[in-house]
């Protein structure tokens, strides 16, 4: 197709002398109790905590006490107040004060006071000025926060780097932590949402997948080459195409960096559908397609196994649809039920006359690729 600088093309430039065409599209520059915790927030507890089902109970009570005691003591204290934090062993609100005359009000309260050296509302000050000089901290600063047990505002930095954290930090109400870690932001891997190829072009993500410990997802081979890079729907870093195949087939697959987390979910526009399998669906059945242009869209199954004619070459081994599609949509999500069916490829029409569309079926670019689709 000839590329095309708007985000969304109408449905004319889909169309090539009566032939299919593949669907791209360049880029466009309340606290909780043990009566009203979900049972799989109380499972969870259990596992990651190590607790057996009484003592979340006894544990979710407890804390629900605190916070209680915690907002009536922030109000009550006044500049009095520095901080609390909830002591998991001793089940107990531990409450700052910065005088001992307060301290019969926090016991009352039914929390133990701490004295400590300054409020919380300084804390928060000496946090604020770190806030606004945000963009001169070096790269060694990780980032910082009130710590209410310390009573100071801790600075995460580099190993070996606390030196250059005090030039920009300071050192009074301060301390410092050296870590390894290096925040990075998380983003979900999920069917539909929009992703872009070399800075240059927008398809769709189709299904999230692994192959062995490496993640990723499946979407058209027409997206993208081996070695193509690609951004995120924030157009944040994503990840990179492992393998494609486009004309002959229309697969690849893209495998995603650790900022990035398949999820067994396609974006149905208005709410996510969950991705159970990939059982295939019968000709005549009720189909749905997910993309970054149209949104959610849905048909009956058509066809099995049709040779397309591309300008680019055949594809063959498709599917055909009566859902509507249009470029950008290409890679998205086919699924029937909550079973995943394939990536869309191409075809003919748009979303406001419709038209015929193309997927290329999931399970032969799963088998293509050794991949694992990811499920609910």
């Amino acid at each position: 197709m000839k590329p095309m600088n708007a985000a969304r093309i109408v449905g004319a430039a889909i169309v090539v002398a009566g032939t299919a065409a593949a669907f791209t599209v360049p880029a466009a520059a309340a606290p909780a109790t043990a009566g009203t915790a979900s049972p799989e927030m109380l499972s969870a507890m259990e596992r990651d905590l190590g607790l057996t089902a009484d003592q979340v109970k006894e544990r979710l009570a407890s804390e629900h006490a605190a916070n209680e005691a915690e907002q009536k003591l922030r109000g009550s204290l006044g500049g009095n107040y520095g901080g609390a934090y909830y002591d998991a062993e001793t089940r107990k609100l531990i409450v700052g004060v910065t005088d001992l005359a307060v301290a019969d009000s926090v016991r009352a309260a039914g929390a133990v006071p701490k004295l400590v050296d300054r409020s919380e509302s300084a804390l928060d000050t000496l946090k604020a000025g770190l806030d606004g000089r945000a963009g001169s901290a070096p790269e060694s600063v990780r980032g910082w926060y009130v710590d209410p047990k310390s009573n100071s505002v801790v600075v995460n930095v580099a190993p070996g780097a606390v030196e250059a954290a005090k030039s920009f930090a300071g050192t009074s109400g301060v301390r410092y932590v050296e870590t390894a870690e290096a925040p990075q932001p998380l983003y979900d891997v999920r069917g539909g949402d929009a992703y872009y190829i070399d800075n240059r072009a927008r398809c769709s993500v189709g299904f999230s997948v692994t192959r062995g410990s490496t993640p990723g997802f499946v979407s058209a081979g027409h997206c993208g080459q081996r070695g193509s890079r690609t951004l995120g729907y924030n157009r944040a870093s994503q990840g990179t195409f492992q393998a494609s195949i486009f004309p002959n087939r229309d697969m690849a697959w893209v495998a995603v960096n650790s900022n990035w987390t398949p999820r067994p979910l396609v974006n149905r526009y208005s709410g996510n559908v969950q991705v159970a399998g990939s059982q295939e669906a019968a000709v005549g059945a009720s189909i749905c397609r997910s993309g970054s242009t149209t949104g959610w869209h849905c048909g009956r199954v058509q066809g099995k196994n049709e040779t397309v004619r591309y300008p680019q070459g055949a594809v063959y081994g498709m599917t055909r649809t009566s859902v509507c599609a249009e470029p950008g949509d290409s890679g998205g999500s086919f699924i029937s039920g909550s079973q995943a069916q394939g990536v869309t490829s191409g075809g003919s029409g748009n979303c406001r006359s419709g038209g015929t569309t193309y997927f290329q079926p999931v399970n032969p670019i799963l088998s293509q690729y050794g991949l694992r689709l990811v499920t609910s």
